[in-house]
This record gives C-alpha cells, sequence and structure tokens, in this order.
C-alpha cells in the first residue's frame, strides 16, 4: 500500500512528536508534512544552518512549537522533553557536510555522537516516547567501493569524520537499544538513506544547490566529480519512509530495526548524468564542466540495498530520477520568481 499523506494522518493525527534538527532541509519538509498529518509537532535544533534556509522561506516557525538549541545542551534538551512528553521522536540533528567535517571534526563528532547519546538519554528518561528513529546515512557503511549495494549487515566504518560519526550515532543507538530498552517499552530503529534531492535545499558542497546557485547567477555549473555514484532520491522519499518506520514499530515492535531507504537501482547515476539531466530540464542553455579541486577524499562508487523495507513494509519509490529533478526545478523556480513556497511544498506533498 502507498504511504502517503491520507495514510500519515490516520495514524499521526493529534500524536506528539518531537522531531531533531527541525530546521535543516529534511527537518523542515518533514515538520511540514507532520502538519499537514494533525500532528503536535515540537522541533529541536540550532539555527538554520543557511542563509537563506527553507525553514524560514516557508514560514514554518508560525505552524509548530519551534525550540531553538543545541543537541549537545543535554539540559536544555531535557526540559524540552520534560515539558511537550513526546510520543514519537524523530532524530534528524547533525552536521551533515562530508567536507565541513574535515574542516570542524571535533565539533561534528560532538555534534553527530554526543547530540545521540543526548538524544538517546532522554528518550531512556521519558516514559511517554514509545517510537524513536535515527536518521544517519548511506555513508555509515565501510565502503570498499564494490558494484553491489551494501546491505544493513554489512560492516559500519565510514572514512571521512562525517561518515565515520555517523557510524558512531548509529552504534550507539545498538547499545543504548540492547542496554535500555530490552524491555520493548520504546521502540528503536535507524534509518540510512542515500543523498536527497528536492526544493529548499541550501547547503554548501551540495550538487543541485550548486546547480541552482548557477542558474541564478547565469554562470556555467562547476562540478567536481562527474564520475561519482550515488543514490540520488527525492527528499519526500525516505521522509515517508521514516514515518512509516516509526509509525509501524509503534504499533509493533517486531519492526525496530535498521533500515536503507534508497531509490531502484536504474536511479543510481553519476554526478555527470544527474547535472546533465538538470541542465536539460531546467533549459535556457544550462550547461556544465568538469573541474576537479583536489579536495578531501569522498567515496566514488555508492549504493544501497533496500530489499529489506520493500520486503518488510511493501515500500518502493515514487518518483524517479527524472521526476526527482523536474519536482526540484519547480520548487527552485517557483522561489526565483518570489512564490509562497510554503504553498509550493504543500502542493508538492499533496502530488506525492
Amino acid at each position: 500500500m502507498k504511504y502517503d499523506l491520507n495514510t500519515c494522518r490516520e495514524f499521526y493525527q493529534g500524536k506528539k512528536v518531537l522531531v531533531t534538527g527541525h530546521t535543516g532541509f529534511k527537518g523542515s519538509w518533514l515538520c511540514r508534512i507532520l502538519t499537514l498529518a494533525g500532528a503536535q509537532v515540537t522541533g529541536y535544533a540550532a539555527e538554520a544552518p543557511t542563509n537563506p534556509a527553507l525553514f524560514s522561506i516557508a514560514g514554518l516557525a508560525d505552524t509548530m512549537d519551534s525550540v531553538i538549541g543545541d543537541v549537545r545542551d543535554l539540559k536544555h534538551l531535557k526540559e524540552v522533553f520534560d515539558r511537550v512528553q513526546p510520543e514519537i521522536v524523530l532524530h534528524l540533528a547533525a552536521q551533515p557536510i562530508v567536507r565541513d567535517s574535515y574542516k570542524d571534526p571535533v565539533y561534528t563528532y560532538e555534534t553527530n555522537v554526543l547530540g545521540t547519546v543526548n538524544v538517546l538519554e532522554c528518550v531512556r528518561l521519558t516514559p511517554s516516547v514509545k517510537s524513536f528513529l535515527n536518521v544517519t546515512t548511506d555513508k555509515v557503511y565501510e565502503n570498499r567501493e564494490w558494484e553491489y549495494g551494501y546491505r544493513e549487515c554489512d560492516p559500519l566504518d565510514g572514512y571521512d569524520p562525517y561518515s565515520n560519526s555517523k557510524s558512531c550515532s548509529e552504534l550507539v543507538t545498538h547499545s543504548y537499544q540492547k542496554s535500555f530498552f530490552a524491555d520493548g517499552h520504546c521502540a528503536i530503529s535507524t534509518a540510512r538513506a542515500g543523498n536527497v534531492i528536492g526544493g529548499g535545499d541550501f547547503a554548501n558542497d551540495r550538487i543541485i544547490p550548486d546547480c541552482v546557485r548557477a542558474m541564478e547567477a547565469g554562470k556555467e555549473i562547476v562540478v567536481r566529480n562527474p564520475y561519482s555514484t550515488r543514490p540520488f532520491q527525492h527528499v519526500l522519499e525516505p521522509l515517508f519512509a521514516y514515518l512509516e518506520i516509526a509509525q509501524k514499530q509503534y504499533e509493533d515492535l517486531a519492526y525496530q530495526g535498521y533500515y536503507n531507504v534508497g531509490p531502484d537501482e536504474c536511479d543510481c547515476v553519476t554526478t555527470g548524468e544527474l547535472v546533465t539531466l538538470f541542465c536539460d530540464l531546467w533549459g535556457d542553455g544550462a550547461s556544465w564542466v568538469n573541474q576537479h579541486d583536489g579536495g578531501p577524499h569522498e567515496a566514488n562508487f555508492l549504493k544501497l540495498d533496500c530489499s529489506k523495507i520493500k520486503k518488510t513494509f511493501g515500500w518502493k519509490p515514487h518518483w524517479h530520477i527524472q521526476d526527482a529533478i523536474e519536482k526540484t526545478i519547480v520548487w527552485s523556480k517557483a522561489y526565483l520568481a518570489g512564490e509562497d513556497m510554503r504553498k509550493v511544498m504543500d502542493q508538492q506533498i499533496q502530488q506525492y
């Protein structure tokens, strides 16, 4: 069965949901889905990590309980848990950029590892929480650059500080689950998603935001590594999967575990193919140039085996790579034209 906004509403209507990292790109879209589904949404995060930021462009602070805080601050985080008494916690707060993790590894580890410890500690001490999902990344696996997709049972050991800190975040979650939640009073899962694209991502060192910025400036798109293969997917794909995992394990503990969430094999494309598709769909003579800048190590080949989530939930991606880029371009052109972006978000969530 397709898991969409209507299905989501049947379960989440009236539920108290706490989302960490709500001011980020994925967090903003997730909170908007939850709000439309009738949930009582509280967000806990640092100020939006980019300027401009989707969270402020769409005016989401007016639509939910938004708390600005640092996941490294256990005392403040616990105060929010005590006040809200959430039933479901979705943990997205992170330092998410590979290149930034080389520039500031200490902050990356503090946020991604200690931040996870703090959130889990609050979950442990808050009896109202029945379902917890830690959102990590496809980069948690020990990358051997092989041609088949990584499975949930493959070894974890990210190479760079970002990927490695998210591997550690997984291990922290596994330990807490075994040490403190074995009695089943709260279901615990992690979700490892591929590279997401969609309207409203303004991050540095991400390919689609780079493309949109180049279009806005009337310049050629610079591509650092056109031959690297990544599991690209529209941002709404993993978000609805997260909501389904959190719901199913809330209803039945047997569903807790570790899940890959990625596109079908036909949508695992190289960065060069992705940008060519973007240029074709954007039009206006858009073009790109290959210009490797000799930056730090990043994996060349990465894809996920998503048979587990497909078999367990009957889940499958709705939008192929071309659809994902089309939706992103529609959003970006609407933004550049000064349209009401909350309305555009709502339309795309309804279309999904």
